[in-house]
């Protein structure tokens, strides 16, 4: 259980960071990619062993790990699309309701547990984000020829969380987790330093040091997020089903209260019902344990 706590307790620093980002002009793109860069180093400097590249490509997990740092800088440039074209809210409900895609995997691919307590708990969640992360009293808009873009967040926020779990369970030996990690962000730097270096061709590229500094500061929970992630997920006592649940409506539960403590925002009634299912879901979730 303390793996999933400090997994919520880094995603919220991240929400925290990136709320940062508006406040002080950072461009985000630019801190995403030394973001990745650092959690990359990260990973390698807890791996215990002596890094040797052509031994990390020999691994079963290389071409997964591959597969899913492009994913994650592509899911991170289509939800920041969706927040462009359809608002914030919109964003964050496809990223959580997203977390559908990995509890049904694991139930059908692992026959994980399904009472009717668990079930409930998961039907509650997912009203519970969508309350929560509306900011209207009008709920959330999305017109029909932006309506791709909120569905591949949902996808690709999907095939993340149910890669991870795929991964780590068939492929992932304990001692290499930091280092599988690396390999993800270190693919998914590349990406990024390929898309800066096209913008430099062009010549709208301007690189400033505060994006760097921001990058560095994100890149570390980052890492710890991931980490956390798949400690929790290998724990014998909570099916990634359950983990999955509790650690997006947590993460979702806490980052709000974040928001309204450190950034004096503004909920709706609508947003404290969400809060409230939100800790009725994690209670009855945990307690199908």
């Amino acid at each position: 259980m303390i793996y999933l706590v400090l997994s919520v307790l880094a995603s919220t620093l991240i929400f925290i960071i990136f709320k940062l980002f508006s406040k002080y002009h950072v461009d985000t793109l630019q801190a995403i990619v030394v973001n990745y860069i650092v959690a990359s180093i990260s990973g390698i400097i807890a791996y215990s062993e002596p890094i040797d590249l052509p031994s990390i490509s020999g691994k079963e997990w290389f071409y997964g790990a591959m597969i899913l740092g492009i994913i994650f800088i592509s899911v991170f440039n289509l939800m920041a699309i969706t927040t462009q074209r359809n608002g914030l809210s919109v964003a964050a409900v496809a990223t959580k309701m997203s977390l559908v895609i990995p509890i049904v995997f694991g139930i059908i691919v692992y026959q994980e547990s399904t009472g009717i307590t668990k079930i409930v708990g998961i039907l509650i969640a997912l009203i519970a984000v969508y309350l929560t992360s509306i900011k209207t009293t009008g709920g959330i808009p999305i017109t029909k020829k932006n309506l791709i873009f909120p569905l591949l967040v949902f996808i690709g926020s999907g095939i993340i969380d149910t890669s991870i779990k795929f991964l780590e369970t068939h492929y992932v030996s304990k001692n290499d987790i930091p280092v599988f990690s690396a390999t993800v962000f270190g693919f998914a730097a590349i990406v990024g330093i390929i898309t800066l270096a096209s913008k430099a061709i062009t010549g709208t590229l301007k690189i400033a040091f505060k994006n760097i500094i921001a990058g560095i500061i994100l890149g570390v929970p980052n890492y710890f997020s991931i980490y956390f992630l798949i400690q929790a997920l290998r724990h014998d006592s909570m099916d990634s089903s359950t983990v999955f649940t509790i650690n997006n409506v947590a993460i979702l539960l806490v980052s709000t209260l974040a928001g309204i403590l450190f950034f004096k925002e503004k909920l709706i009634p609508k947003n404290w019902i969400g809060i409230i299912l939100a800790i009725i879901s994690i209670i009855l979730v945990a307690f199908s344990i």
